[in-house]
């Protein structure tokens, strides 16, 4: 499957969490279901997927996690939150990067519509 198809896929099993739950639940929430409705479309993914920093040579565990990696090639960045700002799209394609992977996706739960909280980000 490539990218686009992936990316697609992904974004629909998202919207469908979307449709069932609504707006105004916690990040948490949102990604528990998601994992679910990705699991139960066969898809493999990793969650909270440790994300430690090189720094002169030597990797440093700094705390951060990926929220839900798809497939090796897709990061899914999730959002509740009033809107997405540019620190966001800021921290996704810092993660891109750090990674290698190409292609995220910055998903905003907390919006009537979820197309319109959904933002994607190609390294």
């Amino acid at each position: 499957m490539d990218i686009n198809d992936l990316t697609r896929k992904v974004i629909g099993a998202a919207i469908e969490v979307h449709k069932i739950l609504g707006p105004g639940l916690l990040e948490s929430s949102y990604e528990e279901c998601l994992a679910y409705e990705l699991k139960l479309r066969k898809f493999l993914f990793e969650r909270q997927k440790e994300l430690p920093i090189e720094y002169k040579g030597v990797k440093l565990d700094c705390g951060y996690r990926l929220d839900i990696v798809v497939q090796s090639r897709l990061i899914l960045e999730l959002k509740s939150c009033e809107s997405l700002l540019p620190i966001h799209e800021a921290q996704l394609l810092t993660y891109l990067k750090l990674t290698g992977i190409k292609v995220g996706l910055l998903i905003n739960f907390n919006v009537p519509v979820l197309k319109d909280g959904i933002k994607r980000i190609v390294n």
